[in-house]
C-alpha cells in the first residue's frame, strides 16, 4: 500500500522523527553538561581526576586559566589533530568541545571544596557514577564521538593496532603530562580507570536510542558491545 504525502501515516512517522530527534538532542547535551559536572566533583573531591581531566588540571595550573577553559582549548587542539587522520565531527563533537568546559566551571563555581575523606570518597565516588551515567547518556545520543574518542578510533585505523593499545598509550601519555604538570593524580584516577568502562557499558544500554530507519551508524544499540569505551 503506497502512502501519499500528507497521509496520517506520513504525518504520524514525521511526528514520531521529531520525538526521536528531540530526544537524542536532550540526551546529548543533557550528558555533556553532567559529564563537566561529574569532572567538576572529581576536582572537588580531591582524590584524583580521570586522566584528561590530570591533563588539564596541571595545564591550568600551568597557564592560569580556569579548568575548563583549558578544557575547551584541549579540545579544539584536539579536534585540530583530526584533519590529518582524516575523521569527521559530528554536531556531537563539536558542542562537547564547549559544553563540558562550561558546565565544569559552572559547578566549580558552585561546589566548594570537600575536606577530609568522609566527605571527599562520597564526592569522588559521585563523580566517577554521574560520569558513567553522562557517557552513556550523550554516546547513545548518537551525534558523533567526542574530539579524545575520535582521535583514538582515527589512530587505531591509521596505525592498525587494537583499540585497547591505542587508548592505553593515549591515556598514560596524558596522565604522565598532566602529572608532571601539577595535576591530581590519585585513588580517584585508578577507580576511574577500572570503573568507568563496566558503568558507561550500563548507562549505554540504559539510554539506547533506536536508530531511525536508513540513518547511518549507531554507535549503541540496545546491547552496544562494540561501543567505543574507556578501557
Amino acid at each position: 500500500m503506497s502512502v501519499t504525502p500528507g497521509s496520517p501515516a506520513t504525518s504520524t512517522e514525521s511526528g514520531t522523527t521529531g520525538r526521536h530527534l528531540t530526544r537524542r538532542l536532550f540526551q546529548l547535551y543533557t550528558g555533556l553538561a553532567l559529564y563537566g559536572a561529574s569532572s567538576a566533583l572529581l576536582v572537588r573531591g580531591g582524590l584524583g581526576l580521570e586522566p584528561w581531566g590530570v591533563l588539564h588540571q596541571g595545564l591550568a595550573e600551568l597557564s592560569g586559566l580556569t579548568i575548563g577553559v583549558v578544557s575547551i582549548i584541549v579540545g579544539a587542539v584536539v579536534l585540530l589533530l583530526w584533519i590529518p587522520i582524516r575523521q569527521k565531527p559530528g554536531l556531537g563533537t563539536v558542542s562537547n568541545v564547549f559544553v563540558i568546559g562550561l558546565a565544569m566551571d559552572g559547578t566549580l563555581a558552585l561546589v566548594p571544596d570537600a575536606h577530609g575523606l568522609l566527605v571527599q570518597v562520597p564526592v569522588m565516588a559521585a563523580g566517577i557514577v554521574l560520569n558513567g551515567a553522562a557517557t552513556g547518556l550523550y554516546i547513545a545520543a548518537r551525534f558523533g564521538p567526542g574530539p579524545r574518542d575520535g582521535l583514538m578510533t582515527g589512530l587505531h585505523r591509521l596505525t592498525g593496532r587494537s583499540i585497547r593499545l591505542v587508548r592505553t598509550a593515549i591515556e598514560v601519555a596524558v596522565v604522565l603530562t598532566g602529572f608532571l604538570l601539577g595535576g591530581s593524580l590519585g585513588a580517584g584516577t585508578v577507580l576511574y580507570a577500572l570503573s568507568i568502562g563496566p558503568l558507561a557499558q550500563f548507562f549505554l544500554r540504559l539510554f539506547a536510542v533506536p536508530a531511525d530507519r536508513g540513518t547511518g551508524t549507531v554507535v549503541a544499540s540496545g546491547a552496544p558491545g562494540r561501543a567505543i569505551l574507556p578501557r
